[in-house]
C-alpha cells in the first residue's frame, strides 16, 4: 500500500481520532488506570493563584484551550497559539472569584513578522484588607494585613514550519502575605501542531516551571521569638496535551471542539472538555467540562470544587478594531460560581 491510500484512509477516520480519544480516556477514569496520587501530592506548591484560569473563552470551554487558543489569551494558555491570531491583540480579563477575591488579567501581542510574535502579560490577585489576629486577640488586633499575587511575563514565539509552532513565557512572580514576600522566576513552553487531518491540531505545554521557592521577611511569634527561615514549596508545574479539531464546518456555521488532559504536580490527573458553535463569525455559544480521573465522566466530581462552565461571545465592530466581548460561568459544587468578563481587541 503507497504513502497516498494510507492518507486518504487517514483522512476518512480523521473525525474518530479525538472520540478513540475520549472513550479511552473514560475507560481509565472508571478504571483508574492512572494511580490516584492527588491526595498525596495537594499542598506541596506555591503561587496558587497561577491556577486561575483567565480570558472568558477558554474558562467557558472547561480551560480545555491549549489546542484551540488563538487569541492574545494565549499568553496564559499556550504561547505557541499566538500564531494561529489574526493581527495584533490586546486582551482585558476580569474574574469574580470565589471569597470576593478579584483577579484581572491584562495582555498585548504584537506581530513582528507572519511567522514572529511577542507579547506581554500581567496578572493580579487581590482582596480586601483583612484584620490581623492573634492568640490573645482572636477577633482582631485592630490592625489589617494585605494579601495579593501578581505575574509580569514576556513571551516569544515563532512558526518553524506551516504546521509547527513552538513559544515560550519568562514570568516574574511575586506573592505578598502582610510584611512576608516571596519571589521566583518561571518559564512557560508551549507547541502547536497541525496534523494535516482535516482541521486536527495537536498542543502540548508545560507552565509554571521552575525552581523552589520560600517566603522572605522576618515574623514575631507569641513568645517574643522571631522566624526567619521558612520551608520551600515548588511552584504549581502543570504539563498539558490537547487535541482540537471541527467536527462541522460551512460558510455559516462552524463547531469546535477539545480534549485535553492534564497533570499537575499537585493534585490529581484531570481532563478538560470543550464545545464552541460558532454562526456567522458573530456569536459564539460554548460549554466545558471537567473532570478528575477516578469520578463518573458525568454528574458531579466529587473530587474537584468545579465541574461544569458555560459561557458566550459576540463580535461588536467599532471604528479602530474588531472587539469581541465574552462571558462565562464557572459552577463551584460548594462556593458557588464564577463570573468572568473579558474584551479582546484585535488591530
Amino acid at each position: 500500500m503507497n504513502v497516498k491510500k494510507i492518507i486518504e484512509r487517514l483522512m476518512k477516520f480523521r473525525y474518530s481520532i479525538p472520540i478513540i480519544l475520549l472513550l479511552t480516556l473514560n475507560a481509565q477514569l472508571s478504571a483508574q488506570l492512572i494511580p490516584n496520587l492527588g491526595g498525596q501530592r495537594v499542598g506541596i506548591s506555591a503561587f496558587q493563584f497561577l491556577k486561575i484560569g483567565v480570558g472568558a473563552r477558554a474558562t467557558a470551554l472547561g480551560e480545555s484551550f491549549v489546542a484551540i487558543g488563538n487569541d492574545a489569551s494565549s499568553l496564559y494558555w499556550n504561547p505557541a497559539g499566538l500564531l494561529q491570531a489574526d493581527g495584533n491583540q490586546v486582551i482585558l480579563s476580569h474574574t469574580q472569584y470565589v471569597a470576593d477575591i478579584k483577579h484581572e488579567f491584562f495582555g498585548a501581542t504584537y506581530k513582528l513578522t507572519p511567522s514572529d510574535i511577542v507579547g506581554v502579560s500581567i496578572i493580579s490577585l487581590s482582596m480586601n484588607d483583612m484584620p490581623v489576629t492573634n492568640e490573645t486577640n482572636p477577633h482582631g488586633t485592630g490592625e489589617m494585613f494585605k494579601y495579593g499575587d501578581l505575574a509580569f511575563g514576556v513571551t516569544y514565539a515563532r512558526q518553524l514550519t506551516n504546521q509547527f509552532s513552538f513559544g515560550t513565557t519568562i514570568k516574574y512572580i511575586e506573592e505578598t502575605l502582610d510584611i512576608l514576600k516571596m519571589r521566583s522566576v518561571l518559564v512557560d513552553i508551549g507547541t502547536y501542531y497541525w496534523t494535516g487531518l482535516g482541521t486536527v491540531r495537536f498542543a502540548v505545554v508545560v507552565t509554571n516551571f521552575g525552581g523552589n521557592v520560600s517566603p522572605s521577611g522576618s515574623v514575631n511569634l507569641f513568645e517574643d521569638s522571631t522566624v526567619t527561615d521558612f520551608r520551600s514549596f515548588s511552584p504549581p508545574t502543570l504539563f498539558k496535551v490537547g487535541i482540537a479539531f471541527e467536527p462541522y464546518q460551512s460558510e455559516l456555521h462552524k463547531v469546535t471542539s477539545s480534549i485535553q488532559l492534564n497533570h499537575p504536580n499537585d493534585n490529581v490527573e484531570n481532563i478538560r472538555l470543550g464545545t464552541e458553535y460558532t454562526w456567522n463569525d458573530m456569536l459564539s455559544l460554548r460549554l466545558g467540562l471537567k473532570r478528575t480521573f477516578g469520578e463518573q465522566l458525568l454528574g458531579k466530581d466529587g473530587s474537584s470544587e468545579d465541574d461544569f462552565t458555560c459561557g458566550f461571545g459576540v463580535i461588536v465592530p467599532v471604528s479602530f478594531s474588531k472587539m469581541n466581548v465574552d462571558y462565562s460561568f464557572a459552577n463551584f459544587n460548594r462556593l458557588g460560581g464564577v463570573h468572568r468578563i473579558s474584551l479582546l481587541f484585535t488591530y
